[in-house]
């Protein structure tokens, strides 16, 4: 698959997560087997106002390319003035967020509030492609409610603005991330446009992964809830669809890579803030292992990395 003039190979690509796919987690999962990252959500004001925290959000590392910066707002001019500065950090593309249900962001007027009025969310596109030199992608979702599913016609409308992908949610905004997809709008999506079209949404391993390809027609695969705490579902996806024998992590090995993305979170964080946001990567990691629910409650209670130490020591006693 290609965005613009960057060429992607692989499967699957790690989706921005708010809060959870920093740099760390975009850089373990790219050693995985990520084809591409994408930055956490940013605010195009913020950046435009030279806001330090909106401005470091940008920040790409060489071990997570190709990656790209992703922004949310409402306003062209703002979108378009915050893409060109946040070229500075050298994005391989692009990505505009009309897909976030938060109520602070679509509350006022970005993410999925976009889906609500697509003449502004193409006016976006086309200032934003006509600001940069580098590809420009959309995620969005398909629709505001059930009652609004428009992912088809916003799909259309990014296409002509210039965007190079989009990328599609199967879910409302209403749905937030309620069970079930709607891949029927994702294929829909794909017959409409010439532009390659990404599909998001409950996608946690090789299997679930060649269903959206096969039952969609995408032509690539977006994994977000599915890689926390497990970056090896990239590795699993990409021997799935090769054909290949997959053989999981050891429990040991799962450990090992849990701690290294912890000591990049603070290599790139500050150490307090660090630890705190260990605490739920941690416990995700301890996801469906014997007395997972006593684990979990002692993730949440992390105030250094000997706790870390003693949550995998009592989690390697129980599960081995």
């Amino acid at each position: 698959m290609n965005i613009g003039n960057l060429e992607i190979s692989g499967f699957a690509a790690l989706a921005p997560m708010a809060g959870v796919a920093d740099r760390a987690m975009r850089e373990i999962c790219r050693l995985y087997g990520a084809a591409f990252t994408v930055g956490e959500l940013t605010s195009a004001k913020g950046v435009s106002l030279g806001d330090k925290k909106s401005e470091a959000l940008l920040s790409i590392g060489e071990k997570e390319r190709p990656s790209a910066s992703q922004l949310f707002g409402s306003d062209p001019e703002v979108l378009a003035e915050a893409a060109k500065l946040g070229l500075k950090f050298s994005p391989d593309f692009i990505d505009i967020n009309m897909g976030c249900p938060a109520p602070k962001v679509a509350g006022n007027g970005g993410g999925s509030a976009l889906m609500k009025n697509p003449v502004l969310a193409e006016q976006i596109v086309r200032a934003v492609v006509g600001a940069v030199d580098v590809p420009v992608t959309v995620k969005f979702r398909t629709g505001w409610d059930e009652e609004s599913i428009n992912a088809v016609e916003l799909a259309k409308r990014c296409e002509a603005a210039g965007a190079s992908a989009v990328t599609v949610h199967g879910r409302t905004r209403k749905q937030m991330y309620a069970p079930g997809i709607d891949y029927k709008t994702i294929a829909e999506v794909k017959k409409s446009v010439q532009i390659p079209v990404i599909a998001n949404g409950d996608i946690c391993d090789g299997e679930s992964a060649k269903y959206m390809y096969e039952v969609t027609g995408c032509d690539f695969v977006m994994v977000g809830r599915g890689a926390q705490g497990n970056p090896f579902v990239f590795s699993e996806i990409n021997a799935f669809l090769e054909g290949r024998h997959y053989t999981p992590p050891t429990l040991e090995e799962r450990f090992r890579v849990m701690k290294e993305q912890i000591a990049l979170m603070h290599k790139y964080k500050d150490p307090h803030n660090a630890i705190l946001e260990s605490r739920k990567h941690t416990a995700w990691y301890m996801k469906g292992l014997h007395g997972a629910a006593e684990l979990r409650r002692m993730c949440g209670e992390i105030s250094s990395l000997s706790d870390i130490d003693r949550i995998c020591e009592k989690a390697l006693e129980e599960n081995i």
